[in-house]
């Protein structure tokens, strides 16, 4: 019984912590994103730098524990870390829930999105299999037993769970689950469908009793079916709370708003047009890289003077540092602007290079990987 647990905890564990750090290292700079929240929330900002580092970091710790776990390797230290990162984690995600300042902690990245409390629960049920763990840890054997051999597959499991996050770091992340992903219509996902049901609200009441100072909440419901509105005495104070009680449909893409310097919206215009149109994403002008939007800015203008592509850069800095940028950038470019959000989801790069044609994302690419002119003459707008 107690051996069948024990192997049972030591292969869910490890299993899902691979998967978990797997899926974040698919996406390190949105994990990166996730982790600079928690550092505004703790009051860390000079963290936030270095928050892409840190995930990286993580996602390769979590890789690396997980399958040495399973091998039983090392147990004694590998359980140990295990524990201090779950009891850290752990604590991150009751804050989370509690206090609701992180909507999604991004255990599993955008994959699987988790609601605080259901994040709260995956890691009690982790911290008290990793306890079991721990209290018998030294009744793990390795299966693998050359100490030559344990030290190659410590090196090749280090090697490749960094690699695999440098690259998608430094590319895209190999499978997208964001909204904006190749094939995305986007106008259809912004659209909420007439059969679509709202959420549902409860008017809640602060009433007060006048006569014996007694206070309480009651819902717009049982304000009239308790008929308390007959005694005079109870009188509503304020102004009454909406209260959620049911979530209802909700568009995957919600937050996109694209404007100019004076605020009209182009939304609509930029993305449902009906040709190809290449779109700079720099959310962060600061940070972004200065070659790059030199090289695009070159597409940019090819691509208009021969196939009249209309290419536009969003970002979220303000009107009057885009314009100073875009003056010491000689930007051909129009420049539109857009919350940093959105703009962080649609292309993992700054800058990033989206092409849609009526409303659909043809293809993007991280400033890394972006082809040639000729490469994109001959592949789209040539046909």
């Amino acid at each position: 019984m107690k051996k069948g647990l024990l192997n049972f905890s030591r292969i869910f564990v490890g299993v899902l912590f691979i998967f978990s750090g797997l899926i974040k290292a698919n996406d390190p700079l949105g994990f990166g994103y996730k982790l600079q929240e928690y550092f505004e929330v703790f009051h860390l900002p000079f963290l936030s730098g270095i928050a892409t580092g840190i995930a990286i970091f993580l996602c390769v710790l979590e890789i690396v524990l997980g399958i040495l776990l399973l091998l039983g390797l090392w147990s004694r230290k590998v359980i140990s870390g295990l524990l201090a990162i779950i009891i850290f984690f752990t604590f991150l995600t009751f804050v989370s829930a509690v206090f609701k300042v992180v909507t999604s902690c991004g255990c599993f990245g955008d994959a699987i999105p988790l609601t605080p409390w259901q994040s709260f629960g995956k890691d009690v049920i982790l911290f008290l299999l990793i306890v079991y763990l721990f209290i018998f840890r030294d009744t793990i054997l390795p299966v693998i037993k050359k100490q030559r051999d344990q030290v190659l597959i410590l090196f090749i499991t280090l090697t490749a769970s960094i690699s695999f996050s440098l690259v998608t770091y430094s590319r895209l992340p190999f499978l997208d689950f964001l909204p904006y992903k190749v094939g995305a219509n986007l106008p259809a996902l912004m659209k909420t469908p007439e059969w679509a049901i709202p959420d549902e609200y409860l008017i809640m009441y602060n009433l007060e009793n006048e006569k014996t100072g007694e206070k309480k909440v009651m819902s717009d419901k049982d304000y009239l079916k308790t008929e308390i509105w007959k005694d005079t005495n109870w009188v509503i104070v304020g102004n009454p709370d909406k209260k959620l009680i049911k979530k209802g449909f909700e568009p995957k893409i919600k937050d996109l708003m694209i404007s100019d310097a004076s605020g009209t919206n182009y939304t609509n215009e930029l993305i449902e047009n009906p040709y190809y149109n290449l779109i700079i994403v720099a959310y962060n002008l600061e940070d972004t890289d200065e070659r790059a939007i030199a090289e695009l800015n070159g597409i940019a203008l090819k691509a208009t003077e021969q196939f009249n592509i209309r290419t536009v850069l969003l970002t979220s800095n303000s009107a009057q540092d885009a314009n100073a940028f875009s003056n010491r950038m000689k930007l051909f470019t129009e420049i539109f602007y857009a919350d940093a959000v959105p703009l962080k989801s649609m292309v993992r790069a700054n800058p990033g290079l989206m092409l849609l044609k009526n409303g659909v994302v043809i293809q993007k690419w991280h400033y890394n990987t972006v082809p040639s002119f000729e490469v994109l003459a001959e592949k789209y707008f040539s046909k």
